[in-house]
């Protein structure tokens, strides 16, 4: 990156550049120079032109120990100078671009240019309007002021189209709004410790300015560019920045440069900011990306890179696969590619078949209406095509295809999409309420499918108020904190040094916030536990600190997870050395050779010893839940000095002074949430590095698991031993046998979590594929937490690191939050399948009406601009009525649904098969017999332009009463009979139902010619009513039926579950689509595909029967299909189709036909 420091891409992004000081010593330019140096180079660089780095923090006018004064004027200054601690964001689309998009719907387009040919035909008078020789063009007595009216039809479209329009573009601009909320929020959260004037403060990221002193530590995601001052054993991930995996080991004499994005793995220290924002290194490859303009894309994509490469190859099957309705599809899919779940991939696959039904449908009825036409005037009539009788010709023509451009407007779903956007949207914004800040909008409908959560056991399921409660000490177990006189004055002062200095400097306890409360712990919990009893022996860990400023440490082996301990070595004031250990008690204990005993002498520890005092001591404390923590030192001479790198020689030989038992407190609220977890069908595991007899006392005191059940709770070491084969590799059938019955994996380290993790994903033991929650807070949990189908990081507790790799961060680290987000998702689910219910049952009864209407009476009852407000209705209203139902603590009382149940379930086929066939009995009937009915004149084969009839108005009328009552049975879709159970809890669905009531009065008293409506009478409105509430009825009939009664929803529900698993595939495998799957997609499928699929079934039923190889039967049977068929789609599935076929004789003969 060096030569292109002088090049004038940069100036342009400086401003104060020629002002070399600005005040200060140092120019933007000179820093940023100083960053891309790198080891030994920049500390040469940093000592000659500088004199160190004291020189560089004197010209940068700050101080090494008590960092930036804090004055306001500097501040500002600093910001002037060196810029701040922001990327500029990309701007947000404008509400006319968005409108633009929405207008890109190839369905709207047909109709917009439909309608300008009725406009442009309604003002044309032909020369032969008044001759006879037309035939049936002006069959009704058509005055002047009916044939003026003509253009208003075209008009009344365009500004349907309009509406709809507008009505998409403000949903997108809400939900961009509501997303860029979110990232701002996410965001702020961020803050990062920095000292100012001597204290250390948290200040959000954006503020840290150039000249800051800043801490760092153990899981840090450092937030700008920097310069190492002082460290303990740090070590960085700098892959994002170079690629390389390798931790990188900074020191402050070796390699002192740190860069803003990576990450820290290992250490403390702390580091001297030399750039901020787009002058960081992060922040010059944003730039260089395009002024920070992809800067939210890379957000994105950092996360779910490989969902955006499984969605790209998704990308060509879509667009390709059929007709116009599929553009809208595609347009959303470009819009909101950034992340596609589950929920959102079966719907596009729906609304696509859906679609291309409709457009099949559509073409039907405009060729049987043109055919009919020209039969009835030119062959049964023997008419002539007069030329000037050709414009009113095309008048009927487009009036037919308007028509048809209506049934397909009515029978594409794109409320589908909207429901899904709004009901995330939604559900994300009530779940910040309920302390989940969702990184990723489809997690939080995954978390609906989740079967399993493996949650940390400290600061989830207890409180990480970690308080010292007993401790071994002096030979002597103390069961309460002892009084400090009884303790010798020897050991009490070496364990008091021993616990100040080997423990994070940044660790304190801080008076209380409020009068009489508690202590406030900052920083590492099991030290603040630590300090806490120097504090309740009547000692002050300050003033040892004091003594020794952290500048003073010799050397620190920083906690991490392979150590599991922690160790300080001082230098004596005769030269010689002192290290203080702490860790888990038997990983030090293995390390001691000798015990302070009651007069403060060491004397000889034994390994029997050693047995003894873990079956009197850490057993016992371990079993009442206590965390074990042992405290010991060494003596080093000063000459020869020992070899520090050796860490296995320096850390034996140890003497240990006492055993503390740390008390960590279950959450009052946690057994409750477990139980709830367990009644809705998830197992809870608890996955932890603590001692295996802490972690059992905890999980029973959770509720993880109960006495007298049938468990496992092993630790990590017997957990690896049990699932990896002699080689020492992990085996996925040798899993299968430990996690059904696991419930508590203590002592594991981050690979044993993620080998867990993984193992439950891709276990095929049980029928549905487990669905899989972790939570973390370290670091080293990351991996977890990505491969998790949902990870969830600690808000507080949590690193950096653990928060990035994240889908939803829990803002107070509380497990009863993941149950609230369990009833979210499951609520998104429910929410989609009672819009889909609702929305399936006015698609199919519209597009019949529509359909066998045009073709009996050469006229649809419902006109092109009604139709257009049905869709209104039942698109975006009902999207939004439906989609914002609150979730009810019902919705934990039963199974979760797994990621391969059917969209559309056998009780919904009936609801939606139910209400169709009562709609379009009601609707044909007042069709054909309305007129009598009522005492009306017959609305049927009325001519081109005539004045709009009651008897119509009447169809249109009831047939949206029908759809709002429906709206309120499709609020319930288990079968439950109360439908208004808890309405008055979701307002915006009241104010809906009654808001379109309002404008349907509207619509038909004062409608006329534009909406071909003629104002109805008191008594027919109230039969309009009557026979709306008639749903409602009708509803409780079909509820009384029992499914079991209708076998062929069985083969229904099915088919869509076959037609959505080889597209689960593709999300989850990332597997290529080959070429020739996609040409097969694309083309319709041949007979005997279906047959072979059967074929294949009949052979693993029979080869299962049989017990012969089961795979030997599919590499049979995938030679012969493969000529003719995508392999990929017989391998993967088999599973599924196998347990199917081996279930219900009726799937094997539904199921290939849906599957293709």
């Amino acid at each position: 990156m060096g030569d292109l420091t002088n090049s004038d891409f940069y100036t342009k992004n400086q401003r104060n550049d020629s002002n070399h000081e600005g005040g200060f010593g140092c120019s933007i330019m000179e820093l940023r120079s100083i960053m891309e140096l790198r080891g030994p180079e920049a500390v040469v660089k940093i000592q000659d032109d500088y004199g160190g780095i004291e020189g560089l923090c004197q010209r940068l006018q700050t101080s090494p120990t008590e960092g930036l004064a804090g004055d306001a004027t500097d501040l500002d200054k600093r910001k002037e100078v060196f810029g701040q601690n922001l990327i500029p964001p990309k701007k947000p689309k404008t509400f006319l671009q968005l409108v633009w998009e929405a207008l890109q719907d190839v369905t709207l387009i047909i109709l917009e240019i439909a309608a300008m040919i009725s406009l442009g035909l309604s003002f044309y008078q032909p020369p032969g309007e008044g001759s006879e020789s037309c035939g049936t063009a002006n069959a009704g007595a058509e005055d002047e002021g009916e044939a003026e009216a003509g253009w208003i039809e075209g008009a009344a479209i365009l500004l349907s189209v309009a509406c709809v329009v507008l009505v998409t573009a403000f949903n997108d601009w809400s939900k961009e709004k509501q997303f860029r909320g979110l990232q701002s929020r996410i965001e702020q959260e961020q803050k990062f410790q920095v000292v100012r004037g001597g204290q250390v403060i948290q200040l959000p990221v954006a503020d840290i300015l150039v000249g800051d002193i800043a801490q760092i530590k153990y899981g840090d995601l450092l937030p700008a560019d920097g310069i190492l001052i002082q460290g303990n054993d740090l070590k960085i991930d700098e892959s994002s920045l170079t690629g390389e995996s390798d931790h990188v080991r900074k020191s402050a004499d070796k390699d002192p440069m740190l860069l803003s994005g990576t990450h820290v793995m290992e250490g403390s220290g702390r580091m001297l900011v030399t750039a901020v924002g787009v002058n960081s290194q992060t922040g010059i490859i944003f730039t260089l990306l395009g002024a920070g303009g992809e800067e939210e894309e890379k957000k994105e994509k950092k996360v779910k890179k490989q969902d955006g490469a499984a969605a790209m190859e998704m990308q060509p099957l879509k667009s390709a696969e059929g007709g116009e309705p599929d553009e809208k599809e595609k347009k959303k899919a470009s819009v909101s590619k950034k992340e596609k779940s589950v929920l959102q991939g079966k719907l596009t696959k729906l609304a696509v078949q859906i679609g291309k039904a409709g457009l099949v449908m559509s073409a039907i009825t405009v060729i049987i209406l043109v055919l009919f036409f020209a039969i009835d005037n030119f062959v049964l009539q023997k008419k002539q095509w007069l030329p000037e009788c050709t414009p009113v010709y095309i008048q009927y023509f487009v009036k037919f295809f308007i028509i048809g451009v209506t049934v397909l407007v009515v029978a594409v779903p794109e409320g589908l999409p909207l429901a899904v956007t709004i009901s995330l949207a939604y559900s994300v914004k009530k779940m910040m309420k309920d302390n989940n800040l969702v990184r990723h909008l489809d997690a939080c409908e995954t978390m609906g499918n989740a079967t399993a959560i493996c949650s940390d056991k400290t600061g989830t399921l207890t409180t990480n108020r970690m308080t010292a409660v007993q401790c071994y000490l002096a030979d002597v177990h103390y069961k309460v904190i002892p009084d400090p006189s009884s303790i010798p004055p020897k050991t009490l002062d070496t364990l008091v040094n021993a616990i100040s200095l080997n423990s994070a400097y940044t660790t304190k306890i801080l008076p209380p916030d409020k009068e009489g409360g508690l202590p406030k712990q900052v920083g590492n919990k099991t030290e603040c536990g630590l300090l806490g009893l120097v504090r309740d022996l009547k000692r002050d860990y300050q003033t040892v600190r004091n003594q020794i400023p952290e500048e003073k440490l010799y050397k620190v082996y920083t906690f991490n997870s392979s150590r599991k301990s922690m160790s300080t070595i001082i230098k004596l004031p005769d030269g010689s050395f002192k290290m203080y250990s702490k860790g888990a008690s038997e990983i030090i204990l293995k390390k001691c050779t000798r015990i302070m005993n009651e007069v403060s002498e060491p004397r000889i520890f034994k390994p029997r010893d050693r047995d003894e005092m873990v079956k009197k001591v850490i057993e016992p404390m371990a079993c009442d839940g206590l965390r074990t923590i042992c405290v010991a030192y060494r003596d080093f001479p000063a000459d020869p000095e020992p070899n520090w790198e050796d860490e296995n020689n320096i850390l034996t030989d140890l003497t240990a002074i006492c055993v503390v038992g740390i008390e960590d407190p279950v959450r009052p609220e946690v057994p409750d949430a477990i139980r709830k977890c367990q009644r809705a069908g998830i197992t809870v595991r608890m996955v932890t590095g603590d001692n295996i007899n802490t972690a059992r006392a905890i999980a029973i005191k959770c509720g993880i698991i109960q006495p007298g059940e049938d468990f496992l709770c092993i630790d990590g070491k017997e957990f690896n031993r049990r699932i990896r084969n002699e080689k020492g590799e992990v085996e996925q059938e040798r899993i299968d046998k430990v996690w059904p019955k696991l419930r508590v994996l203590a002592r594991s380290s981050p690979t044993d979590k993620h080998t867990l993790v993984k193992g439950i994903i891709d276990s095929t033991l049980v029928a549905q594929r487990q669905v899989v929650a972790v939570t973390g807070d370290g670091t080293n949990d990351g991996p977890a937490l990505k491969k998790a189908d949902v990870g969830f990081a600690m808000g507080i507790a949590g690193t950096d690191v653990a928060k990035e790799a994240s889908d939803i961060i829990l803002t107070d680290d509380n497990f009863s939050s993941i149950v609230k987000a369990v009833m979210w998702g499951r609520n998104v689910y429910d929410s989609i399948s009672k819009f889909l219910q609702f929305q399936l049952t006015v698609n199919v009864v519209a597009v019949i009406v529509a359909f066998t209407g045009a073709c009996i009476t050469q006229d649809s009852p419902l006109k092109a601009v009604q139709m257009l407000w049905v869709n209104l209705i039942m698109d975006t209203f009902a999207s939004l009525a439906l989609a914002t139902e609150p979730p009810t603590e019902s919705l934990l009382m039963r199974k979760p649904y797994g990621r391969n149940k059917p969209l559309i379930s056998s009780t919904m086929t009936k609801n939606i098969l139910g209400h169709g066939i009562y709609q379009l009995t009601i609707i044909f009937t007042l069709l054909f017999a309305g007129e009598q009915i009522f005492d009306i004149d017959s609305g049927r084969n009325a001519p081109l332009h005539s004045p709009p009839s009651e008897h119509y108005t009447i169809i249109f009328n009831t047939f949206v009463m029908m759809q709002l009552f429906n709206e309120i049975n499709a609020r319930k879709i288990h079968g439950e009979r109360n439908v208004f159970d808890g309405i008055f809890r979701n307002p915006i669905f009241c104010s809906i139902v009654l808001g379109t009531f309002a404008i349907q009065i509207v619509i038909v008293q004062f409608g006329g010619k534009p909406f071909s409506c003629s104002p109805l009478d008191l008594e027919k409105w109230m039969w309009c009513v009557f026979l709306g509430l008639g749903e409602l009825v009708w509803g409780q009939v079909i509820s009384t039926i029992p499914n079991s009664k209708l076998r062929f929803l069985k083969g229904a529900g099915q088919l869509t579950h076959k037609d959505e698993m080889p597209e689960e595939e593709l999300n989850e495998d990332q597997e290529e689509i080959d070429h020739a799957e996609r040409e097969l997609r694309r083309g319709q499928i041949l007979w005997f595909r279906g047959l072979n699929r059967i074929q294949t079934q009949i052979d693993v039923v029979n080869t299962f029967k049989s017990g012969t190889s089961f795979q030997g039967a599919l590499r049979r049977q995938s030679s012969t299909t493969s000529q003719n068929q995508d392999v990929t789609n017989v391998s993967s599935p088999s599973h599924v189709s196998l347990s199917n076929a081996l279930s219900s004789p009726t799937s094997t003969a539904a199921a290939p036909t849906g599957q293709c």
